[in-house]
């Protein structure tokens, strides 16, 4: 892309050499003789960079400086001036210019704060247009699902977003706790400040201290400089600590005072610092039980789980897998410079009909998969992994074990009773063809009906007799 340059001076002479000069270096250039001149150009096409003469007749360098950054926030502006005195330089800083030159000014040292002042605005075009993508991507309108339970959980973070509260995510591995931290960030009035994670599982105990808490120089052997901790690095902003419940019951002591205190004290230092931080805390296990194991803080858990916020698995949201499969297709495809590919509906059915132990990452996943692998525009059960295209045993045999365990013969019951509900829905409530689906004979399949009062005693098979021969 060919940058653009506005020459603004009233000399005609410097304003034909500058054209020439930057021309040559591969600018497209346009001249105008006086600021209204600037400004009018500016209008019909925006420039990168504008060379602006202070001394102009009417309508002077830092009044044009001023309406050129009305017209445009992104451009840079170097003032060029034969009478720069520090007052001037100053004042054209302070109105936004990114530097400027004193006349006569050597070919070289033109070309040097062109340069720099594009490579300055192009780093800063890019860090907001990079901003913008980070909280389009977290704005809750871009989450996705249809199902209930993320309806509500889209309602719960739109009340909580905006406040200092301490939030504690709960959910399986690979349900996002991560995207929903950040959701919460982007949408609160901290989005601007920083957004920083740490995995208290992946570091170790000895020096998950420091990283939280930060150092100072000789603190301990390797300790050469004084380290800021994340606490310090995140304030002003959000703190995510995912997998809260890997840290060691001393440092939870010490992660209880800073929430209390809000100060940190750097390992080896004297002095606490002040830190100003929204905390997150993430964990896939059962507090509870650890509590009662004596592995996990019953004061510290009450302080994070000011509001508690539970994530759906994939297999409680099964309705959403058309929707995230879809969005993980068009963000692969467009990854890879593919054509749009689409979903067969055998392959849906397989992706619908799996458990997914790893929830929406897995899903994520074997969507990369298929896209990678798949080389024409229809994604077909063939390019799911093997897994997928095996039948699954029924959702009813999945079972989340509560702190108190369960009644197996209750959840036999409920599993028997959900499978032939099942069949005679498949079948049209035909019960013959119902026992031929579960296996079993005829009659033994009108006991558990009768059994569970699915049916009633002495009725005929499907409302007719007690034995389909007669």
């Amino acid at each position: 892309m060919i940058e653009r340059v506005l020459v603004v001076d009233d000399d005609q002479s410097l304003r034909e050499f500058l054209t020439i000069t930057l021309g040559r270096d591969g600018f497209e250039v346009v001249a105008a003789a006086s600021g209204p001149e600037a400004l009018r150009a500016m209008a019909e096409a925006p420039a990168d960079l504008a060379l602006v003469d202070l001394k102009m007749p009417g309508m002077d360098g830092l009044e044009t400086l001023r309406r050129l950054k009305e017209l445009s926030e992104t451009v840079a502006v170097v003032i060029v001036t034969a009478f720069a005195t520090t007052e001037t330089a100053i004042q054209a800083l302070k109105e936004g210019a990114y530097d400027y030159l004193i006349k006569p000014f050597k070919i070289d040292e033109l070309k040097l704060v062109v340069r720099k002042a594009l490579e300055e605005r192009r780093l800063r075009w890019e860090n907001q247009r990079l901003r913008r993508e980070v909280e389009l991507r977290y704005t809750l309108g871009n989450m996705v699902g249809k199902s209930s339970k993320v309806q509500e959980l889209f309602a719960t973070i739109s009340r909580l977003a905006e406040s200092r509260a301490t939030v504690l995510l709960t959910g399986e591995s690979g349900t996002g706790k991560t995207l929903l931290a950040k959701t919460i960030h982007f949408n609160s009035s901290r989005r601007n400040g920083p957004f920083v994670a740490v995995n208290c599982a992946a570091i170790p105990n000895e020096l998950m201290e420091s990283e939280l808490f930060g150092h100072v120089r000789g603190a301990f052997t390797g300790a050469i400089a004084n380290k800021q901790g994340l606490f310090e690095t995140a304030d002003g902003g959000t703190l995510l600590l995912d997998e809260i419940s890997e840290m060691s019951t001393h440092l939870q002591a010490k992660l209880l005072r800073v929430l209390e205190d809000r100060e940190v004290r750097p390992v080896g230092g004297t002095k606490p610092v002040r830190v100003d931080v929204r905390i997150i805390a993430a964990t896939n296990r059962d507090l509870a039980q650890a509590m009662a194991r004596g592995v996990f803080r019953e004061d510290l858990f009450y302080r994070l789980n000011v509001i508690s916020v539970a994530l759906p698995s994939l297999r409680e949201r099964r309705e959403d897998i058309p929707l995230l499969t879809n969005h993980f297709l068009q963000k692969f495809t467009e990854l890879a410079g593919a054509a749009a590919k689409v979903l067969s509906p055998e392959a849906l059915a397989c992706l619908e009909a799996y458990a997914w132990p790893g929830n929406i990452r897995e899903l994520e996943n074997v969507v990369e998969r298929a896209v990678t692998l798949e080389p024409g525009p229809i994604i077909r059960p063939e390019s799911l992994p093997e897994s997928l295209r095996q039948p699954r045993a029924p959702d009813a045999f999945h079972v989340d074990f509560p702190p108190e365990g369960v009644d197996l013969d209750r959840l036999m019951e409920q599993i028997e009773r959900n499978l032939i509900r099942r069949a005679l829905e498949r079948v049209d409530g035909v019960q013959s063809r119902a026992a031929q689906l579960l296996g079993t004979g005829f009659r033994s399949f009108r006991y558990r009906l009768q059994k569970y009062g699915m049916i009633e005693r002495g009725a005929g098979p499907d409302g007719a007799s007690d034995d389909p021969a007669e």
